[in-house]
């Protein structure tokens, strides 16, 4: 039996990746990891437990906690649920607090160090989609299969303005896209693995195509197994 290819797609916020990699995951029969959704839990964590008074993050204290956490993808009705210490927090990552925060603890080396070892393991026998910032350059440089995800920030804005008022959070566009251009500029100028397309990744830029026409055009790039 042939080894399951190992794809890694990386891209800017709002490109759809997450969304994306989980359809391409499900057609080509495949594990998907989302791994900004670890970095994300990283950051509930730290917002639950390691603020200081003055609302910035007590990076000393949620570094002595890190190898307290367990992280766990539990699959439920098809779909990979993230676990933080047995519950569920799926939802609970993916508010404007947490992704306001998100960068600044993505950026740190302790944090980024301590996923590292985790999502290597985890592709290590193959057969998993995994997307994120750094994964074709950091974390999967050795990935049979990589793209770059790209749009307009004015398109990647309406996009996650949507999404949050579809999950009833209220906001606005304007806040939306300072948001946005504030987390490119730090995960792009970031020390530790910035934000950057592979040289051997390819890139796709879908500011005016949809979810759809995105994944048939990877897709067609990657060969029957």
């Amino acid at each position: 039996m042939n080894r399951k290819p190992v794809i890694a797609i990386d891209g800017y916020s709002s490109t759809g990746k997450s969304s994306i990699s989980k359809v391409i995951a499900r057609k080509l029969g495949l594990i998907h990891l989302d791994t900004g959704a670890l970095y994300r839990a990283i950051t509930y964590f730290a917002l639950q437990n390691c603020l200081r008074d003055d609302k910035s993050v007590d990076s000393d204290t949620l570094f002595s906690c890190l190898e307290k956490l367990d992280l766990e993808f539990k699959e439920i009705e098809g779909d990979l649920e993230l676990y933080l210490n047995g519950k569920d927090i799926s939802k609970e990552i993916r508010t404007p607090e947490v992704s306001d925060y998100v960068s600044f603890i993505a950026k740190q080396p302790e944090v980024r160090e301590f996923l590292l070892q985790t999502q290597r393991s985890i592709a290590a026998n193959g057969g998993i989609i995994m997307d994120g910032r750094d994964i074709g350059t950091t974390v999967l440089p050795d990935a049979d299969y990589k793209f770059f995800l790209t749009a307009s920030v004015d398109e990647r804005t309406r996009r996650r303005h949507r999404e949050l008022t579809e999950m009833g959070e209220i906001t606005d566009e304007l806040s939306v896209k300072e948001n946005l251009i504030k987390r490119d500029k730090i995960d792009s100028e970031r020390e530790i693995s910035p934000l950057k397309q592979a040289a051997d990744a390819i890139l796709i830029d879908n500011t005016l195509i949809n979810k759809e026409q995105t994944i048939a055009l990877i897709l067609s790039y990657i060969k029957p197994f």
